[in-house]
């Protein structure tokens, strides 16, 4: 039987999301518990529309990009409002993140140069 592609495709069971993204659907009921995802009820079991799987698109790539599930659900909020409030957002975030690696990798550098410094002493002795 042929499934139409994810992104042609309306409903979505929450074992398809899992095995897409390659999550446990443990994650996924854990994004709906926090309000990040929203999906549908026919029963007891759980609908995810194209909107529920391009919002979790937006969270593993968060996740991935080492936002927390606050910067995260900030964004998602805005995700229906004024374009201008979700791009400014986006770039405030963006740019905390990327001073925080900036400081990682300056602290890496010098504690990889400092290790250098006590091997070369351990190989003179």
């Amino acid at each position: 039987m042929n499934r139409p592609e994810p992104e042609n495709r309306d409903l979505f069971a929450i074992a398809d999301l899992a095995r897409e993204f390659d999550i446990s659907t443990r994650a996924i009921r854990f994004y709906e518990a926090k309000g990040l995802i929203t999906p549908e009820r026919v029963g007891s079991t759980r609908v995810f529309r194209r909107r529920d799987r391009a919002r979790l698109i937006l969270i593993l790539r968060g996740k991935r990009l080492g936002f927390s599930l606050r910067d995260i659900s900030d964004y998602l909020s805005l995700y229906d409002a004024d374009r201008t409030q979700q791009v400014n957002l986006l770039v405030d975030k963006v740019d905390e993140r990327l001073a925080s690696l900036e400081r990682q990798k300056s602290d890496l550098e010098t504690t990889i140069g400092e290790l250098r410094e006590i091997r070369k002493l351990a190989d003179v002795s």
